[in-house]
């Protein structure tokens, strides 16, 4: 009897063992499984932030290139401006009436191309002072002019869109 009592013992003792080698089996099919679900999230990851950084790079290109785009079709259209002040400073007298009127042309010119691009003057006599798109040189006493009323303006302004561009030097009226 004692030889089937160690027997049993035995017998039990390799079953406990079998027991706690499948629960580490199954423990490590576990831990297994959460590693290669963390690599995948992981990679995921990697591949997420490569992804957004080739995202920046190619929206700053496309915008460092719509900006040259921009720029290039600008001086397109200054370009005949320009030629005409070559033409007008060849010139030799510079006060007959067709020099006067080749300079108002230009001018013309300017102006319009300015409305073609958006451009558009900040300032005119006779409005209201706006500290956000008029610089105010001076002061002046005028009852021909209300309170904080534009009286002359020294140097135009310039906006496009809501962007002012260059803001007007203004005498004010008080």
């Amino acid at each position: 009897m004692s030889e089937e009592k160690k027997t049993t013992e035995q017998t039990v003792e390799e079953t406990k063992e079998t027991v706690k080698k499948e629960k580490k089996t199954k423990k490590d099919k576990e831990l297994e499984a959460l590693k290669q679900e963390l690599d995948s999230k992981n990679d995921l990851l990697l591949r997420t932030a490569a992804e957004f950084d080739n995202y920046k790079k190619r929206t700053d290109r496309e915008r460092a290139s719509i900006a040259e785009f921009a720029k290039a079709n600008v001086i397109k259209e200054i370009l005949p401006i320009l030629d005409n002040i070559d033409r007008a400073a060849l010139m030799e007298d510079k006060t007959s009436a067709e020099y006067i009127k080749g300079i108002e042309l230009i001018v013309k010119q300017l102006e319009s191309i300015g409305g073609k691009i958006g451009i558009a003057e900040v300032a005119q006599v006779g409005d209201t002072f706006d500290p956000n798109c008029h610089e105010a040189v001076m002061h002046i006493e005028d009852e021909n002019f209300g309170e904080n009323v534009i009286a002359e303006v020294l140097q135009k302004g310039y906006k496009i869109g809501d962007t002012i561009i260059r803001p007007a030097m203004v005498k004010v009226a008080n």
